[in-house]
C-alpha cells in the first residue's frame, strides 16, 4: 500500500478537501484508508466533524510519544483519521530538521506496520517547509500536488519541484503526480494553466480534472465528504476518476 502525502506550498489549493474525498472514494472503493492531518489549522479535522483535546492528535505522538495506533479515530464514513490540534504548531520548535528527527513519524509508521501493510495512508501537509511537512514527505512514498486553476497556485508546484529535488539529492527521491483543482472548461485563466501543466509536467500531470464543485463547497459546510454528502454528484464523479487514474497508473499501489 502506498503512504501519499497530500502537498502544496500554496495554501488554499485544496489540498484538504482532495485529502477527504480521496479517503472518501477509497472507503466507497472497499478501501479501508488511514488519514493523517499534520497542519496545525486542523481544517481535516474540523471537517471530519470532531474536536478532540491535543494528547488525542497527532500533537501527543510528537510530544509526548503517544503510539500513532492510540491516535486513530474511526469516522462515520469508515475512514481512520489521526486528527491534529494548533498545538500542533509548537513541534517546529521542539524538534530540529536532523534525519532523525525527521523520521520519526516513517519509523514509527513501520514500527506500528501502518506503512507497508494493507492499509493505504494520506497524509494531509502543512503548506510551510518546516519539521511537519518535511517529516509527512519523508514518511511517504509518493506527493500528490493539487494545483488551482490559477497562476500563484502554480508557482506553489514550482516551488514544491525545488524541494523534491532537495530530498533527491538526500537520497530521498519522492515521485509526484500534479492534478489540477476547480478546473472550469472554457475559462481563459483554467485553460491556461492546464496547458502549461501539461507542457511543465507530462506524464506526471493526471488526465483527470477536478471541476469547480458547489456540491464538494457544500460538503464542506455540513463535514462531510463528498461522497457522504452528495455520493451521485458530478464532484464525486472527478474524485473516483482520480483514484482510478491514479491506481491505474500504478501511482497508488493498493490491493483489497
Amino acid at each position: 500500500m502506498t503512504v501519499l502525502a497530500i502537498f502544496n506550498q500554496k495554501g488554499g489549493v485544496g489540498k484538504t478537501t482532495t485529502t477527504a474525498n480521496l479517503a472518501g472514494a477509497m472507503v466507497r472503493n472497499g478501501f479501508d484508508p488511514l488519514v493523517i492531518d499534520m497542519d496545525p489549522q486542523a481544517h481535516l479535522t474540523f471537517l471530519s466533524g470532531i474536536n478532540p483535546k491535543a494528547a488525542r492528535t497527532v500533537y501527543g505522538f510528537f510530544h509526548d510519544q503517544t503510539p500513532l495506533s492510540d491516535l486513530v479515530h474511526r469516522l462515520p464514513n469508515g475512514v481512520n483519521l489521526i486528527p491534529s490540534h494548533m498545538e500542533l504548531s509548537k513541534v517546529d520548535m521542539m524538534l530540529s530538521q536532523n534525519r532523525r528527527d525527521l523520521r520519526r513519524l516513517k519509523r514509527a509508521m513501520g514500527e506500528e506496520m501502518l506503512a507497508g501493510a494493507g492499509t493505504p495512508v494520506l497524509i494531509d501537509c502543512c503548506p510551510m517547509i518546516g519539521v511537519l511537512s518535511l517529516s509527512a514527505l519523508m514518511a511517504a512514498d509518493a506527493v500528490l500536488v493539487p494545483v488551482t486553476a490559477e497562476y500563484l497556485a502554480m508557482n506553489g508546484a514550482q516551488q514544491l519541484d525545488q524541494t523534491l529535488r532537495g530530498l533527491t539529492s538526500m537520497g530521498l527521491y519522492r515521485p509526484r503526480k500534479v492534478f489540477i483543482n476547480r478546473y472550469q472548461r472554457g475559462h481563459p485563466t483554467s485553460e491556461k494553466v492546464a496547458a502549461e501543466l501539461t507542457r511543465r509536467y507530462g506524464k506526471d500531470f493526471c488526465r483527470t480534472r477536478v471541476f469547480e464543485s458547489q456540491s464538494v463547497m457544500e460538503g464542506v459546510g455540513q463535514s462531510q465528504d463528498i461522497f457522504t454528502f452528495a455520493p451521485d454528484s458530478d464532484g464525486a464523479e472527478d474524485f473516483s476518476y482520480l483514484l482510478d487514474e491514479l491506481i491505474e497508473s500504478g501511482f497508488l499501489k493498493l490491493s483489497k
